[in-house]
Parts: structure tokens; sequence; C-alpha cells
């Protein structure tokens, strides 16, 4: 039986006691949330309350305030599914999804968050899923972002009853103004100024303002509470605030300086001994590097991820005049073997790479060892999802090059690792 949340809530007159109600059981969550999720207390205490009955039917946000339907929240079976509501629109403060959306379609990008969202609380077990109503969920989007499920989303477009998601959405979005001026978000009428009697909407001044609120109060919260299991979108967030993220690129050119490799030539002379009428070589400096980069081909990855990543050896051959990269694929076994320098470089484009089996990447460790091959850095392209063991540790300095649409948690044991992107 549809539960459709229009039809069983809607805005409605505004009532003292009624709201008093509510709030008293908000305030009940927040202080549950704080006991029970220490992370998720702290992000929704520092939402200021206000009821919103006469424009709003469940719950909404606007990146600083909780708006509420007092009804709403009544009819809420019991303190779990109130904290479910509360963290749903924390995550949308936490996610800035409302900015996000850019020129893409609303109603898709509103379905796609709603997604996210709800695959992250119910993954985590954060309160209990609201039931009330029905809402919008799939565990498979679990650890997406809202970009990736927005683009599945629009190619299946003719597939999927918009109307009837939008319908199952548990919140409503509110949009940036039109005009982006007129900033209201908080009408003051009624109760103290807890009271909004229309839509809030807010200057492009005050958004950015309240987007720097919250990422202050997510990176203190996240230090204060220790909050190792939250949702890899909340973690990737808080990392990239307190870690700015790396692209992989960037990390290979900081690291080569310490793989060129210096020789001696007779095309220059070493002006101490030619003082001495001795002539010896000088020193030729020259950006040569030594790598091996493996191209993990496990049953796991597509045909269009391989021929990317192998397009990204020839971008890092294209960065250096003097190379020696050895590649080769990988699942249970190695194969495809080949070396190339500057003098066959263009042969690269024969290669050919194609998906395979499981995956064990102690394979590469074994045939390096095997073959006498100690690479000044091993680059491995991969989805990071070994059989067992991520490798040998000690044996060179190794570089994961992780590319896996499904879980972005995926951290090594050992050496360094940036995101494929």
């Amino acid at each position: 039986m549809s539960k459709n949340k229009n039809e069983l809530y809607g805005p409605c007159e505004y009532d003292a006691v009624r709201d008093a109600e509510a709030r008293d059981r908000l305030i009940q969550a927040r202080v549950a949330m704080l006991i029970k999720h220490d992370f998720w207390g702290k992000m929704a205490t520092r939402m200021r309350l206000i009821n919103a009955d006469e424009w709003c039917g469940t719950l909404a946000t606007d990146g600083k305030n909780f708006y509420y339907n007092s009804k709403f929240v009544l009819s809420l079976g019991n303190i779990n599914k109130v904290i479910f509501g509360f963290a749903h629109e924390v995550l949308h403060c936490i996610y800035d999804h409302i900015p996000r959306t850019g020129e893409r379609d609303k109603k898709l990008s509103n379905i796609a968050q709603d997604y996210v969202i709800n695959a992250d609380l119910i993954h985590h077990n954060v309160g209990q899923q609201i039931d009330e109503v029905d809402i919008i969920y799939d565990p498979k989007y679990y650890g997406w972002g809202f970009e990736e499920v927005y683009d599945e989303l629009y190619e299946n477009a003719d597939k999927i009853d918009i109307d009837d998601l939008i319908q199952k959405m548990l919140d409503e979005h509110l949009e940036s103004s039109p005009d982006g001026n007129d900033g209201d978000g908080n009408d003051g009428d009624g109760n103290d100024g807890d009271v909004s009697k229309k839509r809030p909407t807010f200057t492009k001044e005050e958004r950015e303002s309240m987007k720097d609120e919250m990422r202050e109060a997510v990176i203190q919260a996240a230090q204060s509470s220790g909050a190792g299991n939250l949702p890899g979108g909340v973690q990737r967030f808080v990392s990239n605030l307190i870690n700015p993220k790396m692209d992989w690129r960037t990390l290979i050119n900081m690291k080569i300086p310490s793989l060129t490799k210096n020789d001696y030539t007779y095309q220059t002379f070493n002006k101490k001994y030619m003082q001495q009428g001795i002539i010896m070589p000088g020193l030729n400096r020259e950006e040569a590097i030594d790598v091996c980069i493996a191209i993990d081909t496990s049953g796991s990855i597509s045909q269009q991820t391989l021929e990317e990543q192998l397009s990204e050896v020839i971008g890092i051959m294209d960065m250096y005049q003097e190379f020696t990269i050895r590649v080769w694929q990988f699942d249970t076994n190695v194969y495809g073997y080949s070396e190339f320098t500057k003098d066959n470089a263009n042969d690269i484009i024969n290669y050919q790479i194609k998906g395979g089996g499981g995956t064990d990447f102690d394979v590469n460790w074994t045939f390096m060892k095997n073959e006498g091959i100690e690479p000044q850095m091993f680059i491995m392209f991969t989805d990071g999802e070994p059989w067992k063991s991520w490798g040998d540790e000690t044996y060179c300095d190794t570089l994961f090059i992780i590319n896996n649409k499904y879980n972005k948690e995926i951290v090594p044991p050992f050496g360094s690792f940036a995101y494929y992107e």
C-alpha cells in the first residue's frame, strides 16, 4: 500500500500546543543522538529548530536551520525515526547538495540526493528508517556520490517514474532564490522567531556564510567525536577539508624527482680534473625514470576503464625525456609484460589489454623478484580489492591508483595512494 507523504501530510495551520509537543520530541531526539551517535548529535544540535507548518509537509533545511512540520514529527513512531529525519537533513547540509545541482535537472538531482543520503543512513544504522511514508532507497547506491547517482538516473530516465519518486522524497529541498536576492531565512513571526510562515530564500552571500559555518562545524564535530563509523562521503568531506585532495598525477610528479637518474657523459667534461690535464666525463643530469606499472585486469574492472588506464601510461611517458617503463597486466597471474623506452615508446599503441578473472596482488611482487626487477617505483592501477594480501611493502616504493566507483573508502595498508578521477 502506497504511503504518499503528500496524501498523508502537508502544510497546515500553526498550533502552539501541537508545536510545543513536536519541539519536545525533536529536543529528545537530539539528546539521544548525542548519546548514541555523537557526531550526528553535535551536527543536529547546531541547527536551529523552526516550525514550518504553513509551507512544509515534512522536513527541510537551508544548510543552517531545521524546518519541520509538527504533525509529521508527531506521526513518527519513535525517537529513532526522528533521529533518522534529523540525520537526513544533516547530510544535506554536509554534502552541500543544493548548490551542487548546478545546471542539472532539478527533479533528478533531488531524487539522486535522497538515494545517496538514505543509503548512507540505513547502511550505518543511524536512527531507524522512517516507514510512515514511502522513501527513496536502494542499497546499491551506498558509497556512491550524488553526481554518480544522477548520471545513472539520467541515462535511464525513460525507464523511471520520476513523478512517483518525487512523491517519495522524505523532505522538501530548498532552492536558492531565482535572483539570488531578498534573503529571508526566518521571518520571525510567532514563537520568538522560531516559526517560518513562508519558504526561506537567501542571498548568495548568506549561502556562502552558512557553507563556511557548516564546514567548520563538520571539522570540529568529526575531530572531537573520533568519527570513524561515518558514511564514506562524510569521511571524504572531512578528509578533503583537513587534507585537500591531491590529483594522482600531481602525486607522481612530486615523487618523481627522487627517481631521476644521473649519469656521466663525455659530451661534458669534469672541470675539476681538466685543470689537472685529465679528461673525465661530466655529470649529465636528466629526467630519467625507471618504473613498473601493473594494470589490474580482474573481472570487476570494465574494458573502458582498462583502456583509460593504458592511456595514462602513455601520459606518464610523455612527461619525461628518458624513461624505462615496464608494463604488465595481472589478475591471478602476470601476463603481457613489455618494456618501453623512448626508442620504442610508440609501440605502446599496439599493446593489447583485456579483462581477466580474480585478483591476486602478490603475483606482482613474485614476478618482480623472479625476474630480478627492482623498480624505483611500482605503480598499480587497481580497483583496490585484492583477494588477500596487498603485497610486499618492503620490496619497493609503491603507489596505488585506485579506481572503484562503488567504494570510496579504500585505504591500502602501505605505500602511497590516490583515487583515480
